[in-house]
């Protein structure tokens, strides 16, 4: 659970593909007080779920910040269609942890190899006896 969830809540429920907001509005929405770095600097305000605690709050709802005005103070999230409607999924519980399906790919089963079979096949053998270790 994160501070920054009722902001992901108010994202999930609008239908629109870009939701312009000002910083008071999204002030008003998480319960609490932006803090000076949100209006300091620009970062704070960018779409890197790994470093950015608030950024996985808009990113797992499915939208990015972009046109963020410093000056003006306000953000405008926008649908992430190149995830179909949803950012990765994060590790805030809404989805598979982010390294989920990270090795895809890397792993190459030769073929005809048993992966049931034991690797050592003399495992459960004790005194010329097979036993399961459950028995």
């Amino acid at each position: 659970m994160s501070k920054y969830d009722p902001l992901t809540k108010a994202l999930e429920r609008s239908a629109r593909a870009a939701v312009p907001m000002s910083f008071a509005e999204v002030e008003r929405i998480l319960g609490f007080g932006l803090p000076r770095s949100a209006r300091t600097y620009r970062p704070w305000w960018s779409n890197n779920a790994e470093s950015h605690t608030q950024a996985r709050s808009w990113l797992s709802a499915g939208f990015r910040a972009s046109e963020v005005s410093l000056e003006g103070e306000e953000v405008v999230f926008v649908r992430d269609e190149s995830q179909g409607g949803h950012a990765r999924p994060d590790a805030t519980g809404t989805g598979p942890h982010p390294v989920f399906g990270c090795m895809a790919g890397t792993v190459t089963v030769p073929v005809g190899t048993d992966l049931t079979e034991p690797g050592v096949p003399e495992w459960g053998d004790w005194a010329g006896e097979t036993r399961l270790y459950n028995e």
